[in-house]
């Protein structure tokens, strides 16, 4: 049966010529980077070259602003947390209500332990109220986390702009963002549009690198304290043994995703703008969460569907042999909707119903006519027994 992977929000296959690099890692060069003796000099020099080339892919900045960490959600408990540890004296941080849980339980975290905690909310198309921003940033305020693109919807954030209002407001605030669903989709530059960014985080498996390896980038200055103790590594930023291999796919991964944003930005945003255009074609009472938000990312479509729910279908389309995701947040064992489309206000009768197709540049039109092909289908016969479809008029029933 043929296998149609349209889930690379949630995770991306290892690119061969990341593999082919890590290779050596694991058998030739496997020493521990911190010895002393000679033979483990490469395993040394491979993590700074690493970091160096991951310095570059972010618009050339210095290196040692690059610490290498196990995940993205590690980077960002490192950032939001190591902040609060160094700024003892300022209670307000800032986030929103739809970032990723790794930001978001952190929020509801501090929280609990005292601090002024914002959460801003979004309009119907899952963009930011500026205005609100604008409002909840005080000259005491502590740190502003703002994600560069939503994992569930697309929609991007102008984090950019963002930084820099804060940064006016009160030069001291500290300005973090979650990156991992922007580097490879969208210009990620450090040094130009994102000079504000104080503290940014991203990971390796959602750009062709494997799982269990992200990044956290520290600017200098930035008032931040180290959130794994325990070693010297990473400069006594990170401890633990450095990952060697998975450093280097990371470092491969970063340069292939920059290469490769034109084509996110052409071939893969025409794959996705097809499937979307089509399917709203043949099947009646769908949405596009986020479709006109300003900007969205170029490989992410999430199809808010009236009358039925996100697990039918998935069910379904595993059967076909496609991945796709929920919008509903069944893998956590709760059949509580998307935090993120209940901040949207998707209306009750779709909010259960929606569906994420997340293209990469592996994917091509072949993959894209076997869901057109086997959706709609799908669709009519799970609405068929559905007690909110009226199947005879093929609507919502009122």
């Amino acid at each position: 049966m043929k296998t149609v992977y349209a889930d690379n929000n949630a995770t991306t296959a290892i690119a061969p010529e990341v593999l082919e690099v890590m290779q050596p890692y694991f058998t030739v060069d496997y020493f521990n980077p911190s010895s002393m003796y000679a033979a483990a000099r490469s395993a040394s020099d491979a993590i700074e070259n690493a970091r160096a080339s991951i310095a570059q892919s972010l618009g050339g900045i210095d290196p040692d602003q690059i610490l290498f960490t196990g995940s993205a959600t590690e980077s960002n408990n490192a950032a939001l947390f190591g902040t609060v540890q160094a700024n003892p004296d300022r209670r307000q941080l800032i986030t929103t209500a739809v970032e990723h849980p790794s930001v978001l339980e952190i929020g509801k975290e501090l929280e609990r332990r005292g601090h002024d905690v914002t959460f801003l909310g979004v309009d119907r198309n899952g963009e930011l109220v500026r205005d609100d921003y604008v409002r909840a940033l005080r000259r005491d305020t502590l740190m502003v986390s703002i994600m560069m693109a939503n994992n569930e919807t697309g929609v991007c954030f102008p984090v950019a702009e963002l930084a820099r209002i804060a940064k006016e407001t009160d030069s001291r605030i500290v300005v973090h963002t979650d990156a991992t669903q922007a580097v490879g989709k969208l210009p990620v530059n450090l040094q130009t549009d994102l000079q504000h960014v104080d503290l940014l985080a991203f990971s390796g498996h959602k750009i062709h690198a494997p799982k269990g390896v992200g990044a956290l980038f520290v600017r200098r200055g930035t008032r931040w304290r180290p959130f794994i103790l325990g070693g010297h590594q990473e400069k006594g930023r990170r401890a633990g043994t450095e990952n060697v291999p998975y450093i280097v796919g990371l470092a491969k991964a970063c340069e292939l995703a920059v290469a490769g944003v034109a084509e996110e930005q052409n071939r893969v945003r025409s794959l996705r703008d097809r499937l979307q255009q089509t399917l709203i074609e043949l099947i009646p009472a769908v949405e596009v969460n986020g479709k006109d938000a300003e900007v969205r990312l170029p490989n992410t479509l999430n199809l808010a569907i009236h009358g039925i729910e996100g697990e039918a279908i998935l069910y379904e389309l595993s059967r076909h042999g496609i991945c796709a995701s929920s919008g509903s947040a069944c893998t956590s064992g709760t059949l509580d909707p998307s935090h993120v489309l209940k901040a949207m206000q998707v209306p009750f009768s779709a909010i259960h119903g929606s569906l994420r197709f997340s293209l990469s540049r592996y994917n091509n039109e072949a993959d894209i006519e076997w869901i057109i092909a086997v959706l709609p289908d799908i669709i009519a016969r799970i609405r068929k027994i559905s007690p909110y479809w009226d199947d005879k008029r093929n609507c919502l029933k009122l």
